[in-house]
């Protein structure tokens, strides 16, 4: 699943969030009771392992006008203990007429219920015997969610303005037992087989094609759809609708089909071309057909090509994260699918192409090879992540996709460097803690430790492991030490390797190399070893380097924004360092194990820069002189360091500041080298460090240097900025950059960007919306364009017209920019109420008017007034709700504000959120810009009047 775009725990016994209080172990048990007041027969949240299904034969009446649904399901059991008890998970709905189809005969089964551990206990009078096979039938019926989870109802507004309804499927992460009783665990991988009744006005789909439809009384029609393969209950998905489709074939056989609603199937082409691209790379990447049929001995071509496989996409109107890996039935917002070429912008292209290839890369990581439980979540969606990146850069390279991975990296540092992150691998019990596991450690971070890995072992290694991984897990569930055997001793071929040619010259050529590594010469790596402790242990490390002559003396202690040095104690990692110097441009590697190294250089230098490109999840402090050594660089040959190096260096100065371990005047003197800079993500990382500095103080009575700042960030890009043309021109890096430039200085106001923006907003009203703008720079010109009323309505109304989806989105965040306070109260109502603006835009909205200086309040207030409904809609835990908690405060930096904070989230009691990571998160970042501010306001004002001044007598000398 992929987060929504702006887009755990040690294990305890259970939170009373979602259950009762377990005993400690030695301590008397206590017996849980259920609803009818009877012992119910299990007394934890995760399910026994006495049973297990491996077919399930469900059948769904799903009614679009009463909004509900009925159902009957028959699961084929294991018996793997002799049991009188099979507990398994319903959620909200009624399950009645419960028979057990045993070869004795059929008869019924007591039902006990659970809510709070969301379980259902079916109750034999006999013994169901160890090594034999049950089958248990189950009659339900529920309501269609009101939600974004389970089976939930969706609707569009047509053209016409006639509202149409839809039901779709989420299940990820413990949301199939809304939907139909199950064992909703992803160890319990079983084959599925569908049946959907429905209206003939709509169309069923679901993860296998359909092999027939039948005729029912009263004119309803019941498609019966092909087993699906062996998959966890998260992967199941349908959707009855009235959609379009358009379809191609890739090279290898498989059927793609897009659906949408008709008057946006248009906007299908480009997604469509993607997938079949992207699916074709991953079936030659990983060696393994889409999906390898289980009936094939052989998984070779001419084996593959005797079956049909297909694969659906879906773009849903309402839609909570960004998208879902359900397989062969892949869902997404419409935002993350539909594309306009004339309407459509760089960036948009950008994150389609990511976010399906995120998404097909789950068919292998994540639904053909599933984590056992949700603590290695990041199993399925660090390498989702990652491999969005490695796939984009072969089959898309004009989308320059290495421009934004880095990106990634500091997203999770900003996360991992709080006390209260975790560790990639955390264990979890409850739904709650099972959500909050799907944030940028699993995710961001993962995918960067995966890069790290991949550059440590070199990409054709760490190509052979993960394929191994893949096969020799194959409908499997795994854990990470399964990952790390896959990628220890490669060369060591098992029958799981064989026909992979160019993996047996990479093993042949390097057996005749010095070594087997190119870290330690004649060693085989212990992955594990190295790996458990970037993924058992929360935080990242930071490495001090002392450059002395020919010696460098290297440290590592974790990174943590805290004053309290104790939290940084008992940390070790193995890191993967790289350096480079001046002497020479050859990547020198060494792996430091040990609290201190000491490594010697062939020949001194005039600098040395750790962490080369930044492919080592790791920052790094250069002691003594190294800082003013780079700095010198950068002012007068910054080319000589890559784009990603000169991005980490601005990003690892800055976030030292927070240390104490550098001066803010060096972060500073090294920021002015920007002034030169023209590649996006060393920009994007400039802005990055710098803007947050005066978004602080926008939220105190500190005007004069708020602008102080501001105008500095103005200057130092003025030449870059002014230089953007108001054009589509140039690459997929030049495009978003421009975008981003330009909003930026409109925002700003600064005059020339102003000015042509209200040109070009005017002109566009005038002719009623009809002349078309450059699509790189719409934003700009919306933002203008919504400060008066006016404008602000004109805007609007071409919203509420709109058909493109990227367009409406682009409208609705200059909205949100709007300083007219009014407008944004009703935006954030409206968002709530889902008629004029959707619910799941909701979020969004929220985030972007808590960033608007006049809009900060109003954000925090109707977070407060509504947060019973907000977890309600968006499930607490969940990332959409992290989001929101994070994203709504992060930019407060006074007591008066923590305090207010404070009070309202110390109200809340555990079943409404108390618990949750992200308050912990929040309280921490609120604290430590407090720190920030007081310890370094007195010196950015000191270095702004210095330089203020610089720049007034080198004017005056000028003149």
């Amino acid at each position: 699943m992929l987060a929504a775009p702006v887009l755990l725990l040690l294990l305890v016994p259970f939170s009373p969030s979602s259950a009762a209080q377990l005993p400690n172990p030695g301590q008397a048990k206590v017996a849980l009771v259920a609803t009818n007041g009877q012992p119910f027969p299990w007394d934890r949240m995760r399910l026994p392992k006495t049973v297990s299904p491996f077919h399930y034969d469900l059948s769904l009446h799903p009614n679009l006008t009463t909004l509900d649904f009925t159902g009957v399901v028959r699961i084929q059991l294991d018996v793997h203990e002799d049991t009188r008890a099979i507990v398994l998970h319903a959620k909200q709905m009624q399950v009645s007429n419960v028979w057990l189809l045993a070869p004795e005969g059929v008869r019924p089964l007591r039902v006990l219920e659970y809510p709070r551990f969301h379980q259902l206990a079916l109750l034999s009078d006999s013994v169901l015997t160890k090594g034999r096979r049950y089958e248990v039938q189950l009659e339900f019926a529920a309501n269609l969610s009101d939600s974004f989870h389970g089976f939930y109802k969706s609707s569009y507004r047509s053209s016409s303005g006639e509202v149409r309804v839809l039901a779709s499927t989420q299940f990820e992460a413990t949301f199939a037992r809304a939907a139909f009783p199950c064992f909703d665990e992803p160890a319990f991988k079983a084959n599925f087989t569908i049946q959907i009744i429905r209206e003939p006005r709509h169309i069923a789909i679901s993860n296998m094609p359909m092999v027939k439809t039948v005729a029912l009384p009263g004119g309803l029609l019941e498609d019966h759809f092909d087993t699906s393969v062996k998959m966890s209950t998260y992967l199941v998905a349908y959707i009855v609708s009235d959609f379009l489709s358009v379809s191609k074939t890739t090279q290898h056989g498989v059927k793609i089909s897009i659906y949408a609603v008709a008057e946006k199937i248009d906007q299908t082409a480009f997604a469509l071309d993607a997938a079949v691209k992207l699916l074709d790379f991953y079936d030659d990447y990983f060696d393994i057909p889409y999906p390898l049929p289980k009936q094939v001995s052989q998984p070779t071509l001419e084996n593959y090509k005797k079956h049909i496989f297909y694969a659906n996409l879906a773009a849903i109107p309402d839609f909570q994260s960004g998208a879902m890996e359900n397989w062969g039935l892949t869902t997404y917002r419409e935002t993350g699918l539909l594309f306009d070429p004339d309407k459509s912008s760089a960036s948009d292209k950008l994150g389609i192409t990511k976010v399906i290839a995120h998404e097909l890369a789950h068919q292998w990581f994540g639904n053909l090879v599933t984590m056992e439980w949700w603590n290695d979540l990041w199993l399925n969606e660090g390498f989702a992540k990652f491999m969005e990146y490695i796939s984009l850069d072969i089959t898309y390279p004009e989308l320059q996709v290495d421009d934004f991975f880095l990106g990634k990296c500091f997203d999770a540092m900003e996360v991992d460097s709080l006390s209260s992150s975790h560790p990639v691998s955390t264990d979890v019990e409850n739904p709650t803690q099972i959500q909050e596991m799907f944030d940028d450690v699993s995710y961001d971070k993962g995918a960067c430790i995966l890069n790290m890995l991949r550059d440590f072992l070199t990409p054709e290694a760490f190509e052979i492991g993960i394929i191994r991984y893949l096969k020799r897990y194959s409908y499997q569930n795994t854990v990470n030490s399964h990952l790390w055997e896959s990628l220890t001793d490669i060369c060591n071929s098992d029958d799981l390797d064989k026909g992979r040619m160019k993996h047996k010259e990479f093993c042949s050529q390097r057996s005749v190399q010095s070594g087997a590594s190119k870290w330690y010469p004649g060693d085989e790596l212990d992955v594990r070893a190295i790996m458990d402790t970037w993924t058992l242990q929360e935080g990242f490390p930071l490495v001090t380097v002392e450059v002395r002559g020919r010696e460098v003396r290297l440290s590592q202690e974790r990174y943590l924004k805290t004053d309290d040095h104790s939290l940084t104690e008992g940390f070790l990692w193995q890191i993967p360092l790289t350096y480079m110097t001046s002497a020479s441009k050859t990547t020198h590697r060494f792996l430091l194990k040990t609290k201190t190294g000491v490594l010697h250089l062939p020949e001194e230098a005039d600098w040395v820069k750790f962490n080369v490109d930044m492919s080592g999840y790791y920052m790094v402090h250069y002691a003594g002189d190294g800082w003013n050594s780079l700095i010198k660089l950068l002012q007068h040959n910054h080319t000589a360091l890559s784009s990603n190096d000169r991005a980490s260096l601005i990003h690892n100065v800055f976030q030292l500041v927070s240390t104490g371990k550098v001066r803010l005047d060096t972060a500073l003197e090294l920021s002015l080298y920007l002034s030169r800079e023209t590649e996006i993500m060393a920009v994007t990382q400039g802005f990055g460090e710098l803007v947050p500095l005066y978004k602080l103080m926008e939220k105190r009575d500190m005007a004069a240097l708020e602008n102080q700042m501001k105008n500095y960030i103005v200057d130092l890009f003025r030449g870059l900025i002014d230089r953007q043309e108001w054009t589509d021109s140039g690459s997929v890096s030049e495009r978003v950059l421009r975008s981003y430039l330009l909003l930026f200085s409109c925002v700003r106001n600064y005059a020339p960007c102003v000015t042509k923006a209200s040109q070009l907003f005017d002109s566009w009203r005038d002719s009623d919306g009809t002349v078309s703008l450059p699509v790189d720079i719409t934003m700009a010109v919306f933002v203008i364009g919504a400060r008066t009323p006016e404008g602000w309505d004109f805007l609007f109304e071409e919203y509420r017209r709109s058909l493109q989806m990227s367009v409406k989105s682009r409208m609705k965040s200059a909205m949100t920019v709007s300083p007219l306070q009014d407008k944004l109260k009703w935006m954030m109502e409206q968002s709530l109420h889902g008629e004029v603006m959707k619910t799941q835009d909701l979020p969004g909205v929220v985030v972007s008017v808590s960033k608007n200086p006049r809009g900060y309040k109003l954000a925090w207030d109707f977070l407060r007034a509504n947060w019973p409904t907000l977890i309600k809609k968006f499930d607490l835990g969940s990332s959409t709700i992290s989001h929101l908690v994070t994203e709504v405060t992060n930019q407060y930096s006074t007591r008066e504000m923590l305090d207010e904070v404070r009070s309202f989230f110390g109200s809340l009691t555990e079943e409404s959120g108390s618990e949750m990571r992200c308050i912990r998160q929040t309280y921490e970042t609120i604290e430590e810009n407090i720190r920030w501010m007081d310890t370094n306001r007195p010196l950015l004002q000191a270095w702004l009047d210095k330089r203020s001044h610089r720049v007034q007598t080198e004017l005056l000398q000028i003149s």
